[in-house]
């Protein structure tokens, strides 16, 4: 039987205080950031509750723009303004490129994380080398447009068969960004439109790992229980990752056996996944790959479209001038061929989305591979550090009147997503950042292009879009707590 997280942390209550207070003792650090004092064995884990990036948002205000908490024995630095990103995630991002692994990735093949391994070791650089140039180079992306048009007029056509019925958003562009990826990656479609069932078993498992990821866990605040996985976080983690590694463990045992016995193919035949079996990747390596770039691939994707979509939903005014603009610069077949890059206000609505809901509210964590200084603190060596984006976001000291949506701050702006202004990171930066942004951000414009200029959009039972329902649920993805249901009609 598996513990609950406070019956497993109550359980280990008095052993674990005598180990917090030994370490409290042996690794005291003097000059760290200000911060709440912590209690006695949690620290500050009931302080961060469950809105973490939200409660150290607070934090700063009082404390400044780099604090410290304790969670259990862990150390956490919690950056909060862009000079403090611009120190983690420049200055120091040499010494601060380490990722923090929770517990529940933990896996015996924690060597072959991409996305989450725990340096920058050779796995890592040769994933990322090879990524950049087969899948994000600018080269790569202009190879895929076809195969990126076919999957958006499957979409579209499934949207034009279904008018008048209401339909899930998350799932309808998750299904569109799988195939497209899995025909990238394996030359063949994963899901179908219209098979829910299989589409929400491969979402569901994707989300519950990085569900997992960010659950409290008594094993990550204290790792000398680690290994007894308490809560049995690792345990449904692996149980997910064995069940989607059979999405491509089949595919990549028929390839290898055609490889074997076919003959050589030309290097325009050839897909992601020749590619990976020419550089002597294992089957658990490609599996493990493979996942990670699907769940980076989708989630702040489809994150992201749903915030556009519920914004301009209740913001008529603006979904006119969106409108407006593509109607002037395009007709609807041209808009797959059109740089979409120049449509200002369309990006601007973009841009104000990322900033007002910032898909990834605290940057994914990094950790600390030896002590260094940031702000004139010392971030000791295996510290977790936390970039939260969320709080510059809504800091009305980098933004005038934060919490309203206003495309028109980013109108005759040069700031971008790309990682160089520390004011607008919705992405990260430095040398951890995500490689694939050009790809997420080409098939987050021409979907949502499409949609705007094809579709009326209405809310199930005729419901008021100006009292549609933004609440905000926190995790490795700030998504939607109620998932956006639509009505489309064509606009033709």
């Amino acid at each position: 039987m598996e513990f609950g997280f406070v019956s497993s942390l109550f359980l280990f209550a008095t052993p674990l205080f005598l180990l917090f207070m030994a370490h409290k003792y042996f690794t005291s650090v003097k000059n760290l950031p200000p911060g709440p004092r912590p209690w006695p064995i949690i620290g500050n884990m009931h302080q961060m509750a469950k809105n973490p990036h939200i409660a150290a948002a607070n934090f700063a205000k009082q404390y400044g723009p780099l604090i410290s908490l304790r969670l259990g024995t862990r150390l956490l630095v919690v950056a909060s303004s862009p000079e403090a990103a611009m120190e983690v995630l420049k200055t120091q991002d040499r010494h601060l490129s380490g990722r923090a692994i929770p517990d529940a990735l933990q896996q015996s093949f924690i060597d072959y994380y991409f996305v989450w391994a725990r340096d920058c070791n050779e796995h890592w650089k040769s994933c990322r080398t090879l990524c950049r140039l087969e899948l994000f180079s600018v080269k790569a992306i202009e190879a895929q447009s076809n195969l990126r048009n076919e999957k958006l007029a499957h979409m579209l056509n499934f949207l034009n068969k279904n008018q008048g019925k209401v339909v899930k958003v998350e799932e309808l562009i998750f299904t569109t960004l799988i195939n497209t990826l899995s025909n990238i990656l394996f030359s063949k479609d994963f899901l179908h439109l219209n098979d829910e069932e299989t589409s929400h078993r491969l979402k569901f498992g994707l989300f519950k790992i990085l569900e997992n990821s960010v659950t409290p866990n008594v094993s990550d605040f204290f790792p000398i229980v680690g290994g007894l996985d308490l809560q049995g976080l690792r345990k449904d983690s692996l149980n997910h990752l064995d069940e989607l590694s059979s999405f491509s463990e089949a595919i990549v045992k028929e390839r290898r056996a055609r490889i074997a016995n076919s003959k050589p193919m030309e290097d325009h035949e050839k897909d992601f996944l020749d590619l990976l079996l020419e550089n002597n990747f294992t089957t658990a390596q490609i599996n493990i790959l493979v996942l990670e770039l699907f769940i980076a691939g989708t989630d702040t994707v489809v994150t992201t479209i749903e915030w556009v979509m519920s914004e301009l939903l209740k913001n008529k005014e603006i979904m006119h001038k969106v409108r407006e603009e593509l109607q002037k610069e395009f007709n609807q077949n041209s808009i797959m061929k059109s740089d979409l890059s120049k449509l200002t206000y369309f990006n601007a609505c973009i841009k104000e989305t990322l900033r007002l809901h910032p898909v990834v509210p605290v940057l994914i964590p990094r950790r600390a591979l030896e002590a260094c200084e940031v702000m004139n603190y010392t971030i000791p060596e295996n510290s977790q550090v936390w970039v939260n984006v969320w709080a510059i976001s809504h800091d009305p000291k980098v933004w005038e009147d934060p919490n309203t949506f206003k495309p028109e701050r980013f109108l005759g702006s040069n700031l971008d997503f790309t990682g160089h202004d520390y004011e607008f990171i919705p992405f990260g930066g430095g040398r951890r950042m995500c490689p694939g942004l050009p790809s997420g951000v080409k098939s987050l414009q021409t979907i949502l292009a499409h949609l705007i200029s094809g579709y009326n959009w209405a809310l199930p039972n005729d419901e008021d879009p100006s009292k549609l329902d933004m609440t905000e649920k926190f995790g490795v993805t700030l998504q939607r707590e109620k998932p956006l249901e639509l009505i489309f009609n064509s606009r033709e």
